[in-house]
């Protein structure tokens, strides 16, 4: 794949999410049945609680679907009757002293020409049940500085919410907190990002207990922050030594502290959510790291699938440089994805091999095979990430079919369900309903 689609990623990376306890706000139980960001209520892509229907088509198990317009491959957050999601308008208004891009020299190997055209920045919020447009704000009106891969877009990063407010994250556009209701609480600017090869931005943003954690890796200073998420004011800031990642973070609270977990291509590095001090460090993702960190017990599970293969299984309650010493629980080298998180389901960790429709599933605790790079029917590139429910995975392609597997040692198909529309984002899941955002609308599928 070296030098070909390496940017394939971002549309994911997206895809490219993470989990993130709410805090004060809202109590365990309550998030549980929530999908309060892309990767879902516990970080792992499943939910305890959904029961997601197992069959459905474009006149089948359809409660409604909705256009959206616009570009977004960000994945949509539901919380209690509210859906959310982001997406970028490119509107008529031109800068006639940009030429237009088709006028455009050659600029690098994905000739990702300089946009000209104004775009809108837009938080969209739908009634659950009815798919009615509630309210919707534009949070920005600017011109990008930079273009973006094919398959990435201006929207990318999924929103999430701590049950207070709703928090944004266009990346060069602008970071925006709303209350439930669309009112402005705040914004902040945070400079531009100047991805390598101009592939676009991705990371999202995570929320916890009042903290809110945003990952910038680039090709010029790369930084992590950490703001107080009912004031935007930047709490810590530290600068980072990568080139371009689109992981979003793990943050996750063990043995009296709270760490924030970054995969990148140069290191996997462990931050104090308090103040900023690495925790531990660890070499040996391979480049344009995108599959956001898993966590069972006191292990993290870091992956990577561009220019090569590797997979990390991480004691997290060690200190200092963690390469090669026994902090290293097992890794792995084949079959890794490159866009696709992975799905950690009760002790079995699902991923996809690069961007294809073959699956490993692995003894989260051991590193033991499961399943060996065994092909899935029906599918061919795979953007999204996969998720689980009711001893079920559903895995979704780019051509718009979901595939549905019984999570048990072997591939066992359950259905095959087609959709008209290419698909990118990941699936939410809440309740009874399965929500898949399409290249031009958001389908919620549930059974009636």
């Amino acid at each position: 794949m070296k030098n070909c689609f390496p940017l394939m990623l971002f549309c994911v990376v997206i895809v490219s999410l993470i989990w993130i306890g709410t805090g004060d706000a809202q109590s365990t139980d309550e998030i549980g049945s929530q999908w309060h960001h892309w990767r879902g209520p516990s970080v792992t892509g499943v939910s305890a609680t959904a029961q997601p229907p197992l069959e459905w088509s474009e006149s089948k198990n359809i409660q409604w679907k909705v256009p959206i317009d616009g570009v977004g491959g960000s994945t949509p957050i539901i919380w209690k009757d509210k859906v959310f999601l982001l997406t970028a308008v490119k509107t008529d208004k031109l800068d006639a002293s940009i030429p237009n891009p088709e006028d455009q020299p050659k600029r690098n190997f994905f000739d990702i020409k300089t946009p000209n055209a104004v775009h809108q920045f837009v938080v969209i919020c739908l009634d659950r049940h009815s798919g009615k447009e509630l309210w919707r704000r534009v949070a920005d009106e600017r011109i990008p500085h930079e273009g973006h891969h094919g398959d990435n877009d201006f929207a990318p990063a999924s929103p999430t919410t701590d049950g207070k407010r709703l928090y944004c994250w266009f990346g060069s556009a602008g970071l925006y907190c709303f209350d439930l209701d669309g009112r402005l609480v705040w914004q902040r600017d945070l400079g531009k990002a100047f991805v390598g090869s101009s592939l676009g931005e991705g990371c999202s943003p995570v929320i916890h207990d009042g903290k809110l954690v945003v990952v910038r890796d680039h090709s010029k200073q790369s930084t992590i922050s950490v703001l107080d998420a009912e004031t935007g004011k930047t709490l810590w800031e530290k600068n980072r030594d990568e080139p371009n990642a689109w992981a979003t973070p793990r943050v996750i609270e063990y043995e009296g502290k709270t760490q924030v977990i970054t995969a990148a291509s140069n290191e996997i590095r462990s931050y104090d959510l308090a103040n900023g001090d690495v925790i531990w460090r660890c070499r040996g993702l391979t480049g344009n790291v995108i599959p956001s960190p898993v966590t069972q017990g006191g292990v993290v599970y870091c992956m990577s699938g561009y220019e090569g293969f590797s997979l990390l299984a991480l004691e997290i309650s060690k200190t200092g440089d963690i390469t090669d010493t026994d902090a290293v629980v097992w890794k792995k080298q084949q079959g890794t994805p490159y866009i696709p998180s992975p799905l950690l389901y009760e002790g079995m960790l699902y991923f996809s091999q690069s961007n294809r429709n073959i699956l490993t599933c692995l003894d989260a605790a051991t590193g033991k095979e499961i399943l060996s790079r065994t092909r899935l029917p029906e599918l061919s590139n795979i953007y999204a990430s996969p998720v689980g429910a009711q001893d079920r995975i559903y895995l979704t392609g780019r051509n718009g079919k979901t595939v549905v597997l019984n999570r048990t040692d072997k591939i066992d198909v359950l259905a095959v369900n087609q959709l008209d529309e290419r698909i990118d984002s990941s699936p939410a899941l809440v309740g009874k309903q399965l929500f898949l955002r399409g290249e031009k609308s958001l389908y919620c599928i549930a059974e009636k």
